[in-house]
């Protein structure tokens, strides 16, 4: 028989609890969570990134061997954008990137100072593009043929 109820299309029978990282573990350094969170593609790029201070562990330069607590503020700065994240699971393994986005929670401040610096720079791009586009540079090149 098809049960005609709508209440439960989304999945969510409200009994389930939040999903969860498949191999949390007790500690974890720095640089392999960064790792296994997906922030760098290596843990060599992790280490490299925290000795040069682009990681701030609770506002604090940190060395690469820092142990990661639950509920930690790390501070992640990578190219121009800065995120902050707030540590909700640990893991040394890296797993697929759904289960990444577990291990962390990028926060509200973060999220709304990114979108708005991301804006500036679509804007400041806009405004003050001191060399000719791809298809201007096409156009000029096309009328300087057409003058030989």
């Amino acid at each position: 028989m098809i049960d005609d109820d709508d209440d439960d299309l989304d999945g969510d029978d409200g009994g389930d609890p939040p999903p969860r990282h498949p191999k949390p573990v007790d500690s974890v350094r720095l640089d392999k969570w960064l790792w296994a969170a997906r922030f760098y593609k290596t843990r060599n790029l992790a280490k490299d990134a925290i000795e040069a201070g682009h990681v701030r562990y609770e506002g604090q330069r940190a060395k690469v061997a820092k142990e990661v607590a639950l509920g930690a503020e790390i501070g992640i700065k990578r190219g121009f954008d800065e995120m902050q994240v707030t540590v909700l699971e640990r893991s040394d393994q890296r797993l697929a990137a759904p289960f990444a986005r577990l291990l962390y929670a990028e926060t509200e401040a973060s999220k709304t100072r990114r979108a708005r610096e991301a804006e500036a720079r679509a804007a400041a791009d806009e405004i003050s593009s001191d060399r000719p586009s791809k298809l201007q540079r096409r156009l000029i090149h096309r009328f300087k043929r057409s003058l030989r």
